[in-house]
């Protein structure tokens, strides 16, 4: 049931973006009276779920949700309808505009994309304001894992800074490091200073973690929840315990007490534990797996405290376009180290990616914030300068508005072909990215 919600997720957040990039291209087209012969959410080879005219246009939803498109008339596109281009030009059509006109046509829909997402971040920023876990609250430290440990972090450090700036937001601690390419983390550890100098090679195995596990948030071990029938149940050790040793040796911290407990595969040991203003000892048999038989409490909002900010409408406005621009930013260092970094491709995505990253059940704050951030990234990718995506238009309006001379339609066409045959490659290539993944599992 998890996957349906997360495909439905992907489903109306892909809709919501295509159909309001699509609207850019057809209102600039409607504003320079350039005639839009077709409307389409998604695409629709060989068919179309439905399809209506209204006035010049036809509008319709196709099955393939790889996007949409809006033909505009007089206009070489993914269509490749060519004929009309061997008719006289009519006033109506695209190639009969001025270049300027054409630009902002053919920008429209990336320009509606960034400003869908500025809308979303305000949206998100009045309505649910913004919580945090800051750096400084991280009192306990943190645990890493071994790619963690190879960069020089130990459990227990208190992160005070990347490259020596100041992190506010735990979360952007990992931002930090992989997209800033960082140098150097700059941590407390057992009360002197110690600069940590990241070791080359650190920043390819981030990405090929596609994961921020590395480093996590320290937590004393609260008891969640006991298996029936387990040691722990056994034991006595109830729900809400905090288990804070093993045979008079204190461990008040979760990964302490796993590490410790490995040891004791199928032997008894003396756990102690506090419950309530009590101390007690409890005699227990471990598993022979080196388990207890007890969920730890992960909420991090039971141990530390939260940074909220609320914000009015008026103030929603600044932050939320701040937030967007950071996106901008983000997504376009993400571009950036994908190229620098050896094997970087290998973490291109698809659609099952995508899927991931939306939450299993339904989450309203959650989808618009992703929304949000596939709105920016369908800008920047739409952009780029790859014939038939709206970026390969636009350089080839900027050679006509320097060169003082329009490519020839032949050419259009072709490198119209060449670029989707490069656009249905990239997909099929991050899409067989995501499966050779799911067999590596």
């Amino acid at each position: 049931m998890d996957i349906f919600i997360k495909i439905a997720q992907l489903l109306l957040s892909l809709s919501i973006l295509v159909i309001f990039h699509e609207l850019g291209h057809f209102l600039t087209a409607k504003w320079f009276k350039a005639r839009v012969d077709k409307f389409y959410i998604f695409f629709n080879p060989w068919f179309e779920i439905f399809k209506f005219k209204k006035g010049e246009t036809e509008y319709g939803l196709g099955w393939l949700p790889l996007g949409g498109y809006t033909k505009i008339s007089g206009m070489i596109d993914e269509s490749m309808d060519t004929e009309q281009m061997k008719q006289p030009p009519q006033p109506y059509e695209f190639r009969s505009k001025p270049a300027w006109q054409r630009l902002i046509i053919m920008l429209g829909g990336v320009t509606v994309n960034l400003l869908l997402a500025i809308f979303i971040y305000i949206f998100i920023l009045f309505l649910y304001g913004e919580q945090y876990l800051p750096v400084s609250e991280v009192k306990y430290g943190i645990t890493v894992d071994s790619t963690g440990y190879g960069i020089g972090l130990r459990n227990g450090d208190h992160i005070l800074s990347v490259d020596h700036k100041k992190v506010e937001d735990f979360v952007n601690i990992y931002k930090s490091i992989l997209l800033n390419e960082a140098k150097t983390i700059e941590v407390a550890r057992d009360g002197k200073e110690v600069e940590v100098v990241i070791p080359k090679g650190t920043i390819n195995k981030l990405i090929q973690m596609k994961s921020m596990d590395f480093i996590s948030v320290r937590i004393p071990f609260e008891v969640e929840a006991i298996s029936a029938g387990s040691p722990a149940a056994k034991a006595g050790i109830l729900v809400n315990d905090r288990i804070i040793g093993l045979n008079d040796t204190l461990h008040p911290f979760f990964d302490q007490f796993r590490t410790a407990i490995q040891k004791y595969n199928n032997k008894q040991v003396t756990v102690m534990l506090l419950r309530k203003k009590d101390t007690l000892k409890l005699p227990l048999q471990v598993n022979p797996q080196g388990f207890i038989g007890v969920k730890t409490d992960t909420r991090l909002d039971k141990f530390f405290i939260f940074k909220e900010k609320k914000y009015s409408v008026f103030t929603a406005i600044p932050a939320g376009t701040i937030k967007a621009f950071e996106g901008v930013v983000s997504y376009l260092k993400s571009i950036k180290i994908l190229f620098s970094q050896k094997n970087a491709y290998e973490s291109v995505g698809g659609f099952i990616t995508i899927t991931k990253i939306f939450p299993s059940s339904w989450d309203w704050y959650a989808f618009w914030k992703f929304t949000a951030f596939l709105s920016i990234m369908l800008a920047i990718l739409n952009v780029l300068p790859i014939p038939a995506l709206d970026g390969g238009h636009v350089m080839f309006i900027f050679y006509e508005m320097i060169f003082r001379r329009k490519p020839s339609d032949k050419f259009m066409e072709y490198s119209q072909i060449v670029g989707m045959v490069i656009l249905f490659g990239l997909l099929i290539f991050a899409n067989g990215n995501d499966i050779v993944h799911l067999f590596k599992k």
